[in-house]
């Protein structure tokens, strides 16, 4: 059975649909969600599915071993960031090689980067008129979006589409694919 921990920093949708895809499945499973956030709705949301959710702060993640040494207990095949804000830290990524995953909200290269994420992501779209936007699911590294790109999902822009149109397709794309690359991996 394949270990899946999941990281969130907010509403946790990407992590109750991970959850629900690998619930009673044989292969693998959400063992963890981690969160940055004490008031992330994602840990109502583990709560109410039963999965062990803790959170932690900044010291914590960056300038001790704390979060390491929880991974290293859960010992997870892979590391999936769903909605988690912070840069990953280098003491995690050495301990975790080519096991640790993100979802972006855009068809990286294009729209990465420090503060490039959500909203910010989906206005940046509109504002620069394009016609096409999507998923990028990657591999972390030390620099925000810059990993090895694992797959990418495509969705057309429409002339009058709002930001919040964006999100909403985006979300369908995620809610779509996310699962299925995520199995696909642990396949490995």
């Amino acid at each position: 059975m394949k270990r899946i921990v999941i990281f969130a920093s907010g509403s946790g949708t990407n992590a109750e649909n991970l959850i629900k895809f690998f619930h009673n499945r044989d292969n693998a499973s959400v063992i963890q969600v981690l969160t940055n956030n004490p008031h992330a709705k994602v840990l109502e949301r583990c709560k109410k599915l039963k999965v062990s959710a803790l959170s932690f702060n900044r010291i914590a993640f960056t300038k001790t071993d704390n979060v390491l040494n929880i991974l290293k207990a859960s010992n997870p095949d892979l590391i999936v960031l769903a909605g988690f804000l912070w840069k990953f830290p280098e003491n995690i990524l050495n301990a975790f090689p080519n096991k640790v995953i993100n979802v972006h909200p855009a068809l990286l290269p294009k729209y990465g980067g420090k503060g490039m994420y959500g909203m910010n992501v989906h206005k940046a779209v509109v504002a620069n008129n394009e016609t096409e936007t999507g998923i990028t699911i990657h591999y972390v590294n030390e620099h925000y979006d810059e990993g090895a790109i694992i797959f990418q999902a495509k969705c057309e822009v429409n002339e009058n589409d709002s930001a919040e149109d964006i999100a909403a397709k985006i979300h369908e794309l995620e809610m779509e694919h996310f699962p299925k690359v995520v199995e696909r991996l642990l396949k490995f």
